[in-house]
């Protein structure tokens, strides 16, 4: 999978990608040829006391290392560029991948665990990425050349290179097996300390009501403390790589210098020697090199795997290959015999449930905790697909129409009003973006939203937090419909949307809605029965099952459910 994302994500940089590789192949040249020029000055200007000769193989070197300098810059700026590029990219196909999941999906993962996904774990990848581009030309140049090169100064002294260089990869092999089990679990660790920390702060004043501080302590102590223990147990093995390294390296100089020594009592020159035993760090330190390297590869393998996961995952919800888009009627909404189960679920959600409604109608969904309304209207704008039956709007199935056209007839209000940070104007302009002050205040007075938006002091352009948590309940449900309204959609969809509101502004709402759907049709979920009295059709549902349908009066008569329902809210005057 790293290699397959790799792979996926930097062929569109592949002419940077070979920039860095001439550079790096030209660096590491220089490199190479540095330990031969210092060999002879030592033998031929040091020793023989030749100044012009040291000042003019000087004047070599500073020019080689000058050219080494300005290759070295520009592959480490065109690798980062591309590494950059790389992460951007994967995070924008993540992104979109997930905006196309359905709520199946959303659920199976985890909003903890994408988070993590498309942060943490693109930056791991992102970061071999980096390392790759710059070290993997480098590292197999300088290793090869250097032991061709330390060959040509001495081939007596060479046997140390045979011994020196498989005991480190020997070594490193090892410690790096065991880094990758570690790797695994320090992102699913991670994971859990994200879940943890989301569910407190969403939380909080629930956490702080109840008095659970102490628990909800604890609970992230655990999964602190669990990710603590799995990134020391993956730190020790880091941490044991490094001196292991350094404990070869020493071990091999000083073992040059052991038998170096002997060779120029027999007769090598002191300039080969030295130029051997640069030759011998040169090529040791591309193992180091391709240590930092594999001390990575295992982390993002495991963020390459869990990235490849969300990106192989198709929605169970998919948009049809050529969706209609033109149809010849307007707000009809048909369900036909729909059923609904959760995937792993004993028992369906929703069962044979068929309701119509026209323009000009309004239907609404009264049932009891449980009784599937909110997957109902879930079913409609295909945040879920029905697992039999037909959802038809417009008389096409939802399924067929293109996904676009399908939304743009709706006008969506959820159980739970979310605003998105910004301002006012900037959430009302989710529903139209083209929308003008005329219309965004028009939509604010029909859902009672402008007599507190005016006081505000910026109005309109007043901030709007993270998920609206700086107005109240009923404040943000207003302004959530007030979104629906500047649409001016031809189904309305308003799922338990008016459950914050006291009772005179919920009356004053719907009275000043009636008017703006006049020529639309309106879904109405709700639990309280002064919400949908009014309403020309009325489905009862208990566990999933239509137990009743009709006008308020009718079912008065012949629904037990509803009378449960109503007996518990109105009075019996009220009722009548």
């Amino acid at each position: 999978m790293l290699l397959r994302v790799l792979r996926d994500y930097l062929t569109p940089y592949k002419k940077w990608l070979a920039v860095v590789v001439v550079l790096q192949f030209v660096s590491t040249l220089m490199a190479l040829l540095l330990p031969s020029v210092n060999a002879d000055i030592i033998d031929k200007g040091v020793l023989l006391n030749d100044n012009g000769y040291i000042v003019r193989k000087g004047a070599v070197m500073l020019l080689v290392s000058l050219v080494q300098i300005a290759c070295s810059i520009g592959a480490v700026y065109f690798g980062a560029r591309s590494a950059m590029a790389f992460g951007r990219d994967l995070r924008r196909d993540l992104f979109h991948r997930i905006g196309s999941f359905s709520g199946k999906e959303v659920g199976g993962f985890g909003a903890p665990s994408l988070i993590t996904r498309n942060t943490n774990d693109v930056q791991q990848v992102q970061m071999l990425g980096l390392m790759g581009c710059t070290m993997a030309v480098t590292i197999p140049i300088m290793m090869v050349g250097g032991v061709i090169m330390a060959m040509r100064q001495d081939l007596r002294l060479s046997w140390l290179l045979a011994v020196v260089v498989p005991v480190l990869f020997a070594a490193v092999g090892f410690v790096v097996s065991r880094m990758v089990p570690n790797f695994r679990l320090v992102q699913t660790r991670i994971d859990s300390v994200n879940r943890v920390l989301r569910e407190q702060l969403t939380g909080i004043r629930v956490v702080r009501a109840f008095v659970r501080e102490p628990l909800e302590t604890a609970r992230f102590g655990d999964a602190n403390d669990g990710l603590t223990a799995v990134s020391m147990a993956a730190g020790r093995w880091m941490a044991m790589m490094f001196p292991l390294v350094m404990l070869v390296v020493n071990a091999a100089s000083v073992a040059v210098l052991w038998f170096g020594g002997h060779r120029v009592a027999d007769g090598m020159m002191v300039g080969p020697l030295t130029a051997f035993l640069s030759y011998l760090m040169l090529i040791l330190m591309s193992v180091m090199m391709g240590t930092f390297l594999l001390m990575q590869i295992p982390r993002s393998t495991v963020c390459a795997d869990r990235i490849a996961e969300v990106l192989d995952t198709v929605s169970s919800v998919v948009p049809p290959t050529a969706g209609i888009t033109e149809v010849r009627s307007h707000g009809e909404l048909d369900l036909e015999n729909v059923a609904f189960t959760y995937p792993g679920a004993e028992s369906p959600v929703l069962a044979d449930v068929s309701l119509s409604a026209r323009p000009g109608q309004t239907v609404a969904v009264i049932g009891s905790t449980g009784a599937g309304k909110t997957t109902l209207v879930n079913l409609i704008p295909r945040l879920f697909d029905a697992t039999a039956g037909r959802v038809l709007v417009d008389g096409v199935d939802v399924r067929l129409l293109d996904p676009h056209a399908l939304h743009s007839r709706l006008g969506l209000v959820p159980q739970k009003a979310f605003l998105f940070t910004g301002t006012i104007r900037s959430n009302l302009l989710h529903g139209k973006p083209d929308a003008t002050d005329a219309e965004l205040w028009h939509a604010l007075e029909v859902a009672q939203a402008r007599d507190f938006v005016e006081t505000l002091e910026d109005g309109l352009e007043s901030p709007v937090v993270q998920g609206g948590s700086n107005f109240s309940g009923g404040q943000r449900q207003r302004l959530a419909i007030a979104r629906a309204l500047v649409r001016k959609p031809e189904i309305y969809l308003f799922d338990d949307s008016f459950s914050a509101l006291d009772l005179a502004t919920d009356a004053r709402l719907r009275a000043a809605l009636a008017p703006e759907t006049r020529d639309a049709t309106v879904v109405i979920v709700a639990q309280r029965v002064s919400t949908i009295r009014d309403a020309d059709l009325i489905i009862v549902l208990e566990d999933g099952l239509v137990v009743g349908r009709g006008t308020h009066h009718e079912l008065l008569e012949t629904c037990a459910t509803y009378q449960e329902i109503v007996a518990s809210q109105l009075s019996a005057e009220e009722a009548a």
